[in-house]
């Protein structure tokens, strides 16, 4: 089995990558002003990725947020890139985006409702376990949960809602009402076992409800785990992940162990932050 990787691991790989792609352009001219998808379109990049470098700086900011040119650099030199502003200031920019939401002025960031699914026995109420750090599994008859609950934790001062589906197949009308009332779904897909019917039924719940996948592949503890075959049988199934040039977020996790999990945690902030909520 491969050994999971560390953050700063994953970090140098996904910088390592950049760098690559910023080798045949090292210089890039940027407005003083623009939105953080402006700044991913320059850079060659997706949103979620210039959404992880602004916040590995301390920089929170959603999609469409404007940002000025110093917050841009930062990003663009982590991609390799020698930042030029641009001479004139970008006031098309600024006026385009200056009020966007205002019309909603008084609502407020919500944090996003997230859906665990994904095939029986692949680690769904598991994994929720782990997050919560409760044990609510053993309470559960035949460990299959036989009903929907909604529990909530907090990482970095942000709220986040979970809905702990069913996963038994009897629950199928059920589990694809539960996508359609959240923000997110999280593809529960364990290591050993790869892609399942349930799996790819839950995928389409998500799709058809419009609804952000982030895939969480569990049991990399387990000895004939297999996180590559995993993403294959994805991609087979027209669902592309990040690391093969598609725009999924996906991640590797051990609901036993725990490991991954506040990286998985992360990311639902990155997709929420795009999505913009509010209440």
């Amino acid at each position: 089995m491969k050994r999971k990787a560390s953050r700063d691991e994953e970090v140098v790989k996904d910088e390592g990558q950049a760098a690559g792609r910023a080798e045949a352009k090292t210089g890039v001219v940027i407005p003083r002003a623009l939105t953080v998808k402006q700044l991913a379109d320059i850079l060659g990049i997706s949103a979620i990725e210039a959404i992880k470098y602004l916040m590995r700086s301390g920089i929170m900011a959603s999609i469409n947020q404007v940002i000025d040119f110093d917050s841009a650099a930062i990003v663009a030199a982590d991609l390799g890139y020698e930042a030029k502003e641009e001479a004139e200031a970008s006031v098309e920019t600024v006026e385009k985006y200056r009020f966007i939401g205002e019309d909603s002025a008084a609502q407020k960031p919500r944090p996003p409702v997230v859906t665990i699914m994904g095939h029986v026995d692949h680690g769904k109420t598991k994994l929720l376990d782990a997050i919560r750090q409760t044990n609510v599994v053993d309470t559960e008859a035949g460990k299959i949960t036989q009903h929907i609950g909604a529990y909530q934790v907090e990482i970095r001062d942000q709220k986040i809602t979970f809905l702990d589906t069913p996963g038994h197949e009897a629950f199928t009308a059920m589990r694809a009402r539960g996508a359609k009332v959240t923000d997110i779904a999280i593809l529960v897909v364990a290591a050993d076992d790869g892609v399942m019917p349930q799996t790819v039924e839950a995928m389409d719940h998500a799709r058809a409800a419009g609804v952000p996948i982030v895939v969480a592949i569990n049991k990399i503890d387990k000895p004939d785990a297999n996180p590559d075959r995993v993403k294959q049988q994805l991609a087979d199934n027209s669902l592309l992940i990040e690391e093969w040039g598609g725009d999924v977020v996906c991640g590797s996790v051990s609901a036993k162990r725990g490991d991954g999990i506040s990286d998985l945690l992360e990311n639902l902030l990155i997709v929420a932050e795009i999505q913009e909520l509010k209440a």
